[in-house]
């Protein structure tokens, strides 16, 4: 019960993952949140952010916020990915260890590891070799946000737990027709075509990576369970969260049409890069310590189509 009355922050409560967070720590009891939206703070401003910390004064500190994208996005804006990203975590970390928050949960990337990393990834992966260019500035900022919690650990003797995520979509994804993830970009593409009576779809790439995605649902559980039961007990360790399971990006995106009801084909351009070969978490250490996903591929997709059906076809 105690833990139940804790004053949560969830920086990016608005997004995928926050918001995921948001409905899993609703769902649980916890009902002392603390919420702000762009709009009302600006988090890549240091003062205001301060400020916020200083009047609010969180226990407990989600950190989901962040400019995201997919590989179109990275590649068209990175110093905004780059930039961004390093100002808003900055502040949040900062600001979490001044003002004395108990915990914080930083929301790195599974980006962050090597390119050609040795499959499936694991948490000492990390910085061993190049990363995959096209989201390279996205990942650097990552890093570099694992990289200060280690260190506030270090000097200061603070509890902020780094938590790697593998690809995700779900409710209140971003649908942008050009700066979406592949999952929600396949399912804009599959209903807008079958919407106009499209006889055929474009995916980029070969199809034959293959991708570990997670419903966002499953994330919050998982992230609500580590900031309950896992604490970081040395200053480098981070941690994966997935669900373990790989599918090609043609097999996905089947699965996508099938869940929208297009009947039309999948072609595949092949002039458009791929992007990282492979990429799938190892999850040991989180199945260790008692925790693995719910959430079937099919069922969470299903559950992200009617989510935007609802918020976001506007027709």
């Amino acid at each position: 019960m105690e833990q139940l009355n804790k004053r949560i922050y969830i920086a990016g409560h608005k997004g995928l993952a926050g918001s995921a967070i948001h409905r899993k720590l609703t769902s649980k009891g916890y009902s002392n949140l603390i919420l702000r939206t762009g709009k009302e703070l600006d988090l890549r401003d240091h003062n205001m952010t301060f400020e916020f910390f200083r009047k609010e004064k969180p226990e407990w500190v989600f950190l989901a916020a962040g400019r995201v994208g997919g590989i179109y996005a990275n590649n068209t804006y990175p110093v905004n990915f780059l930039l961004d990203n390093l100002k808003i975590q900055n502040n949040i970390i900062e600001a979490s260890y001044k003002f004395g928050v108990e915990k914080l949960l930083f929301l790195g990337s599974s980006c962050i590891y090597p390119k050609f990393a040795p499959q499936p990834l694991k948490e000492e992966s990390l910085l061993t070799s190049s990363l995959e260019p096209t989201n390279e500035p996205y990942a650097i900022a990552k890093i570099a946000g694992i990289k200060l919690c280690s260190a506030m650990n270090r000097q200061y003797g603070t509890n902020f737990v780094s938590a790697m995520p593998t690809n995700l979509y779900g409710i209140n994804d971003n649908y942008h027709k050009e700066n979406a993830h592949m999952p929600a970009m396949l399912i804009r593409r599959f209903h807008e075509a079958k919407i106009s009576g499209l006889y055929e779809v474009t995916v980029w790439g070969t199809g034959t990576p293959k991708r570990e995605i997670m419903c966002s649902d499953d994330l919050a559980d998982g992230l609500v369970f580590l900031m309950g039961n896992y604490d970081s007990s040395s200053v480098d360790e981070i941690i994966n969260i997935g669900t373990g399971v790989e599918h090609t990006i043609s097999e996905i995106a089947q699965i996508i049409k099938e869940v929208v009801g297009y009947k039309g084909e999948i072609l595949y351009d092949t002039t458009k890069p791929d992007g990282t070969p492979r990429k799938l978490m190892d999850v040991s250490k989180i199945a260790k310590l008692g925790w693995s996903y719910k959430i079937n591929l099919i069922d969470g997709l299903r559950r992200a189509y009617e989510d935007f059906l609802v918020n976001h076809s506007t027709r």
